[in-house]
């Protein structure tokens, strides 16, 4: 029986530019106090209560509930390298718990911020895919919670920021054009007129890793669903066109060309590799394969290989922790191997 690829060992529409695309529900229970206010018998309750609500449901078959006190800090860590929770999450293990779609598209984080955080990803651009998976979700389970709604101020959540949609959309692009040029920097300072924001690789108070950064909406509140994601769709389609039209200036620099080119020898030839080195070079080589310089490597091969040598990720089929040189010894040897295939 073949295994079912990951959310992100594909690679989709505009995928050269927009690796993935998030959709993020906020909801609460009306009948609980939020989590900064919850003790651990309102945690547990929170947690029984969403798990029963999925297992009455016709997709229960599809999830597998995991309570974070339960796991390793090493797999713990990982969940976060595969974009199904956030950093903060798994700050606190006590008390919290994530159901996982089996395809790892879906992750549902309950008792974060707020009680539930229903997460829908889809490889490159696709906000009308996950957007409709999201809100089906959002419909099985709501027939069951008794979300807090308020009729002006929409669906309440923890943070004011929130309120409204509760919705966050957002996308993970990869602009190492923009970041060479330094133009990256003026973009994000004018984004937040807009009511978005670009971050680093893993979201808020995050750095960029491998030139790969997330765009998002910051204002939920007075707007639709609909409204907050066509105005993403507006600027995802700009930063796409600038991103273009400076690889495309890029690609003419031989400097640029023989650093792609190196890049590929030295992860095809290396030993030792840090996550830091591979992250700079895969977006090398990323970049060469979207220019055209490389030919012989698929972005399916370069996304699914950026996750699985992340840190905690590499360690998970070892089953056990790994040393630093470990780790870049394994690291290495797994980047060779997929990239000589």
């Amino acid at each position: 029986m073949l295994e079912t690829k990951k959310w992100y060992e594909k690679s989709g529409a505009e995928g050269d530019v927009i690796i993935s695309t998030r959709i993020r529900l906020a909801r609460n229970l009306r009948t609980c106090p939020f989590p900064s206010r919850m003790n651990t018998e309102d945690r547990e309750r929170v947690i029984s209560a969403v798990q029963k609500a999925i297992e009455t449901s016709p997709i229960a078959n599809e999830f597998v509930l995991y309570r974070l006190k339960d796991l390793s800090q090493i797999t713990r860590v990982s969940l976060v390298e595969r974009h199904l929770v956030s950093p903060e999450f798994i700050s606190h293990p006590e008390g919290r718990a994530v159901l996982l779609m089996k395809d790892e598209s879906v992750s549902i984080m309950v008792n974060e911020e707020d009680h539930l955080r229903i997460q829908v990803m889809c490889e490159g651009f696709n906000f009308e895919g996950a957007l409709q998976m999201a809100d089906r979700l959002d419909t099985l389970l709501g027939e069951s919670l008794n979300f807090a709604f308020d009729d002006k101020l929409g669906y309440l959540t923890q943070c004011p920021t929130n309120l409204g949609t509760g919705m966050r959309a957002s996308l993970m692009l990869h602009l190492p054009a923009l970041q060479e040029t330094g133009t990256i920097n003026r973009i994000s300072a004018n984004l937040s007129k807009l009511g978005l924001t670009i971050r680093g690789t893993y979201g808020e108070a995050s750095q960029p890793v491998g030139a790969l950064y997330q765009l998002s909406n910051q204002v939920t509140l007075g707007l639709s669903e609909q409204e907050a994601i066509d105005n993403l769709k507006s600027i995802a389609l700009q930063l796409m066109k600038q991103e273009r039209s400076a690889r495309a200036e890029l690609e003419k620099d031989l400097e640029v060309q023989d650093s792609i080119c190196r890049s590929v020898g030295l992860l095809r030839n290396a030993r030792l590799l840090s996550n830091d080195e591979f992250m700079k070079l895969i977006s090398n080589v990323r970049l060469g394969i979207n220019t055209g310089l490389i030919d012989h490597i698929s972005l399916e091969t370069v996304n699914a290989l950026t996750v699985r040598v992340q840190p905690a990720t590499i360690q998970l089929p070892e089953g056990k922790a790994l040393s630093s040189a470990q780790r870049d010894a394994l690291r290495a040897k797994l980047v060779r191997e997929a990239l000589t295939e």
